[in-house]
């Protein structure tokens, strides 16, 4: 007997199909199969295309080119329609792809194969290869389940899981709390619905109890299975019409932490290869549980160090408003070793600190603890800034030392204010932190040098000279940690740039709240993504950020005033450079650049003279006043040296003796007032006025000119 008589009998066709052609070749039975007449018969690909129902060969196409990528059997359920597109059949149809070159043929057959009972069309695959459509659900089910970070999200994505040819309707994750069976989360069902399943004894005759006693899963494909098995509560599962019901166990680490129940609509069979796909689902669910449920423990631990630690701004500040922000890190337990802290005092005055400890690890978290209550204790005593930082370092250091055995352990930088609200006066320790900055009523922006030491916990004994500044009603102070400056691929020269064009552009009227959102939202937001800097997670580093604004008061009535002030010690020469960067940063503004040139030129003599021929340090305070255009600017110099300067007559060859020239030269009026401990040397510039002659002192040191 011939093959294709075997295969006639038993309702089974052959075809082949030549992709080089384009031609389809079927025997008798194959062409009774496609609605034609039952005889051997060659056929264009176009006719042979129309016997098939449009949406099943446009699936078919990919499931032939898959077949002959990997040299596998192309597999698919196909509609036969007539004429009128009525169906007539389903067939199965099964083929291997032999290539040749660059073209190939199928060769194939075709089988009738049964309709598929009423109601479950939406539930079966009409084509395409079902353990393909498995493996691809699989992945993206593994995927989607992979990138859940919380509780909430693992239960939205096991909801909106559509299963090949078998979706449930109802699911519920049950959990385990004690002795007691509890609801995690469900979806498909009413609010409400859950509370007789909320809180269930194990010993309950219940499938998700006993799956969880066992370890084992329970399938129950009909009702009629359910009642007999679980008598006692089938009640509660009747009122919600469902036919089928899959319990999974949730196991993790080899424990059962819960059972996931998928329940459905129609009737399941629960073949291996559905009951595989459901037990993979609930191996990925409870992975993705466990990890959004460490995930959750760590982000609460965290917002609890946070509480613990942050501390709130406490009562207001008399003529002060205060703002602060403190941003973690992206990575571990979302805290570092950042922190601020606002410390009322006795007197009315009130003590700010930010500082940052090396590090953004647990450790790192718990010394910052130690030593912000360290620095509470020291500033509560009534010490002066610079103490406060001595005793602070010494406190670290023997912590460190004594956890580390030798040391080399941690270090924090740290800068420490004591403000007079009264008088606006601040008096600033600094130990290794940025300095701080200053924004002025009118808006101009200028970082304020102060003096400082080495960082706190490095060694032992280390001095912290104190410099003090006047806050003017309108200003606001800013200090910060260098997070804020160096996120996102800034170096601190570049950071503070672009954080000075925020202070600039910042509204007063919109208060200090506003402002620390944008200073925080411009580094690690959205819009920090498309500024200077690598494209990288904008949490690189812990950021805290505190601002302290002086309250106007009368500002309409006030004169505009700018000032800055400037310690130079005698073994800080270098200091001279930021001397007149700041009395350019205060003229940014000025109308006429020759006067700026001018003031910067003066202020480097008087400043260089002060540091050679005296043995104490010199204190620059430049001040302008009133409306832009009509200024005046004044600067002092002041020394502890009672000695006057006197004028010289250098010749055309000397190296020095010309100052007091060119005060006389380029200064409207300058002068030298003497001291109670020491002098003043100033000099007064008119904005766009003439040089003139200025009816001072006329006296200066006689010795070698000042440094270039």
């Amino acid at each position: 007997m011939r093959t294709e008589d075997v295969l006639a009998a038993i309702a089974t066709g052959l075809w082949r199909w030549d992709n080089a052609t384009g031609i389809v070749t079927l025997d008798a039975e194959a062409a009774r199969l496609l609605g034609l007449p039952a005889e051997p018969v060659e056929l264009t690909e176009a006719a042979v295309r129309s016997r098939f129902h449009p949406v099943d060969w446009n699936e078919i196409d990919g499931i032939v080119n898959l077949a002959v990528a990997e040299g596998t059997l192309a597999e698919a359920r196909l509609r036969i329609v007539d004429e009128t597109g009525r169906v007539l059949r389903t067939v199965r149809s099964r083929s291997r792809p032999f290539i040749d070159g660059t073209d190939y043929h199928l060769v194939g057959t075709l089988q009738e194969v049964a309709e598929p009972p009423a109601g479950t069309a939406a539930r079966t695959p009409v084509t395409g290869d079902w353990r393909r459509s498995r493996e691809a659900f699989l992945l993206d089910a593994g995927r989607a389940l992979a990138e859940a970070r919380s509780t909430a999200e693992v239960l939205r994505v096991a909801a909106s899981l559509s299963m090949p040819g078998f979706s449930p309707d109802g699911l519920a994750v049950f959990g385990v709390a004690g002795d007691r069976l509890t609801i995690i989360g469900h979806h498909g069902h009413n609010a409400g619905d859950d509370g007789p399943f909320a809180d269930m004894p194990l010993e309950t005759d219940y499938p998700a109890a006993e799956v969880v006693r066992s370890g084992r899963a329970i399938y129950l494909p009909s009702p009629e299975e359910y009642r007999a098995r679980f008598p006692a509560t089938w009640p509660l599962a009747q009122r919600f019409g469902r036919e089928s019901w899959a319990f999974l166990p949730l196991i993790v680490a080899g424990r059962t932490m819960g059972a996931w129940m998928a329940a459905f609509k129609h009737r399941v069979a629960f073949t291996p290869d559905e009951r595989s796909v459901l037990t993979t689902v609930a191996r990925m669910l409870a992975q993705a549980l466990a990890r959004a449920g460490v995930a959750e423990s760590e982000r609460e631990l965290s917002l609890g160090l946070q509480r613990t630690m942050m501390p709130v701004l406490g009562p207001a500040i008399p003529g002060m408003e205060v703002a602060a922000r403190y941003v973690p890190t992206g990575g571990g337990l979302q805290v570092g070793g950042d922190w601020y802290d606002v410390i009322q005092l006795p007197a009315g005055r009130t003590a700010l600190v930010i500082g940052d400890v090396q590090g953004h690890d647990v450790r790192a978290a718990g010394l910052m603890g130690q030593l912000r209550i360290a620095l509470r204790a020291y500033a509560s005593e009534g010490h002066r800034p610079d103490a406060v930082l001595s005793r602070a370092s010494r406190f670290l250091y023997g912590i460190t030392d004594s956890a580390e055995g030798d040391h080399g352990g941690r270090f924090a930088t740290c800068l420490y204010l004591e403000v007079d609200p009264a008088t606006g006066t601040v008096d600033i320790a600094r130990a290794g932190h940025p300095d701080p900055a200053i924004r002025m009523a009118d808006g101009t922006v200028v970082q304020r040098p102060t003096a400082g030491g080495l960082p706190l916990g490095i060694v032992p004994d280390t001095d912290y000279p104190t410099t003090r500044l006047t806050l003017e009603p309108g200003e606001t102070l800013m200090i910060c940690t260098d997070g804020l400056l160096e996120t996102g691929g800034h170096d601190l020269e570049s950071g503070w740039a672009r954080i000075r064009k925020l202070l600039e552009q910042h509204d007063a009227a919109d208060g200090l709240e506003v402002l620390a959102d944008c200073l925080v939202q411009a580094v690690h937001g959205p819009g920090s993504h498309y500024t200077t800097g690598p494209f990288a997670d904008r949490r690189e580093d812990d950021i805290a950020v505190l601002l302290l604004s002086r309250t106007p008061e009368g500002a309409a009535q006030r004169v505009p005033v700018r000032r800055t002030a400037l310690t130079v010690a005698q073994a800080e020469p270098e200091r001279i450079a930021a001397g007149r960067q700041q009395l350019r940063e205060l003229l940014h503004d000025w109308a006429d650049p020759e006067q700026v040139d001018a003031a910067v030129l003066m202020v480097s003599e008087m400043l260089t003279n002060v540091l050679v021929h005296t043995d104490g340090d010199a204190l620059l305070v430049a001040e302008a006043t009133g409306e832009r255009g009509a200024r005046l600017l004044r600067v002092e110099v002041a020394d502890a040296s009672d000695e006057l300067p006197h004028k010289r007559r250098p010749g055309e060859m000397a190296s020095s003796g010309r100052g007091l020239l060119l005060m006389e030269m380029l200064a409207q009026a300058w002068g030298v007032d003497p001291r109670g401990e020491g002098k003043s040397i100033w000099f007064e510039l008119r904005e766009g006025a003439a040089p003139a002659e200025s009816a001072g002192p006329v006296a200066f040191y006689e010795a070698e000119d000042p440094l270039a």
